[in-house]
């Protein structure tokens, strides 16, 4: 590895970055500079596997030539068109090509230019929708608990991870959540989906949501079909077409965020698919354009477009949202790119033709110290440890990173999700590596939960950064 004096590192003072203890980061700075295929460069010309697909949003491997050059030619041909009153082609191409890749049926298309707002947006829908048809008391919204949705405050509101919310106040009011279906003890190391409990965790949202609440004031569900950033919960069988049922008996829209689960996680194109339940509502965003450039969208059924446009009055905005960036020339060139590749490479069918060969590289994990669980589905998942109040996780992640690998540790959990063009020799080196990570962590006690143990050279350039200024 380098010495402190061959790195030269930005002024790091400036640069708030999200989701992150900045202190701590700031002391050993973890800088990417290039990309390509399944590896990081680091800053030291180190290579290092992707095992997170960037943030779940790099499906397609790093670096693709075919989406760079869309992007290039498109900036050089028009770079913008407002989206509000105006717009171009490239908008009403990506949607159709969007439309062709959703489930039958959710072919109308509401571009954005986050998860985050494609939540938001949809949560606006689904209420909007309801006033449209004459129904303006339902008005509640029900998420779950450990649900993310992004962090807007609609988001946040029907998300369910306190921590996302307690800095913020109270967010929208009208918001409700349901229990989450991880059940550690009686589904520990479940290989895929859990066969029991998922019934009679769904039917709680009928007993005891709607006796609460009255079903005819509650607008939508939003649930993630597979709940990624709480750290990979996998729903029980039959849980989600009984939610689908339930929603569909009491005029409920039900939404999946499938910011995390669509282009091809689950080895379909979307966990809608995975689990054969069509919501009314899908989001996406991340892998829609192989996370090169920020886009969104939100996919509804053709029958909530429709109120929409039949119902309004003649002549008026029928919905009143939107973005400045909303279906950007820049982003739509990237995701019809990137929907090229999928059809091309059949990245869906490459994810569920590796998922087996994933899932026991996954639980050869059992066993090892701290230990406590492990969860999978598809191309991703989870390992969760004793608790430690993340401190032993983010040591695990911190010295997969010495060993040149990136995961993604959240809580108590590390996850995996690597990008789709992954190859078996690579999943191995996945799961070593983290199996390494976990035995030397543990065998060092108190003092292997220290972050300051780990990264000497990067907390080297930063010292010698703090000197040279």
């Amino acid at each position: 590895m380098s010495q402190a004096q061959n790195v030269k590192l930005p002024d790091l003072s400036h640069y708030w970055v999200p989701f992150t203890a900045n202190r701590q980061f700031k002391t050993m700075p973890r800088l990417f500079k290039a990309a390509k295929g399944n590896y990081y460069t680091s800053m030291d010309d180190r290579q290092i596997l992707d095992g997170t697909a960037g943030l779940w949003c790099v499906p397609a491997g790093h670096g693709r030539e075919a989406i760079a050059t869309a992007v290039g030619k498109q900036l050089l041909t028009l770079d913008y068109a407002p989206a509000f009153q105006t717009s171009h082609p490239l908008a009403f191409e990506a949607a159709s090509r969007l439309a062709d890749y959703m489930p039958a049926g959710l072919d109308r298309i509401f571009f954005t230019n986050s998860g985050s707002e494609s939540a938001d947006t949809a949560l606006k829908i689904a209420l909007a929708y309801h006033r449209v048809c004459g129904n303006p008391l339902r008005n509640k919204l029900i998420g779950r608990e450990r649900g993310y949705h992004g962090v807007n405050f609609g988001g946040i509101s029907v998300g369910g991870i306190a921590g996302n919310r307690k800095a913020f106040g109270n967010a929208l009011s009208g918001v409700d959540h349901i229990r989450h279906p991880l059940d550690i003890a009686t589904n520990a190391f479940t290989k895929g989906v859990p066969e029991d409990g998922g019934i009679a965790l769904a039917n709680e949202f009928e007993q005891r949501i709607m006796t609460l609440h009255d079903p005819s004031t509650i607008a939508a569900l939003i649930v993630e079909p597979m709940q990624g950033s709480a750290g990979v919960i996998v729903p029980p069988a039959g849980y989600l077409k009984r939610l689908r049922e339930i929603c569909t008996k009491h005029g409920i829209l039900l939404i999946f965020d499938e910011v995390i689960t669509g282009f091809g996680r689950l080895g379909t194109k979307w966990g809608a698919d995975y689990f054969d339940v069509i919501p009314d509502i899908i989001t996406c965003a991340k892998g829609l354009s192989n996370g090169v450039v920020p886009m969104g969208a939100v996919a509804v059924k053709r029958e909530i477009y429709d109120a929409f446009m039949q119902k309004s009055p003649q002549g008026a905005i029928e919905l009143l949202h939107g973005y400045t960036y909303s279906a950007i020339p820049i982003a739509c060139a990237a995701a019809i790119a990137t929907l090229d590749i999928f059809a091309v490479e059949k990245l869906e069918d490459r994810a569920a033709g590796l998922s087996d060969y994933f899932e026991q590289a996954t639980h050869s994990l059992k066993g090892l110290p701290m230990v406590k669980d492990i969860r999978n589905i598809g191309l991703v998942a989870g390992t969760e440890f004793e608790a430690k109040a993340g401190a032993f996780a983010f040591a695990v992640y911190l010295k997969c990173y010495e060993l040149g690998l990136h995961v993604r540790y959240t809580g108590d959990i590390i996850a995996i999700s690597p990008p789709l063009t992954i190859e078996k020799h690579e999943i191995d080196r996945i799961f070593n590596t983290l199996a390494d990570a976990i035995k030397y962590v543990a065998s060092q006690g108190e003092a292997g939960l220290n972050p300051n143990n780990y990264l000497k050279n990067e907390q080297q350039w930063a010292l010698h950064q703090q000197a040279t200024i």
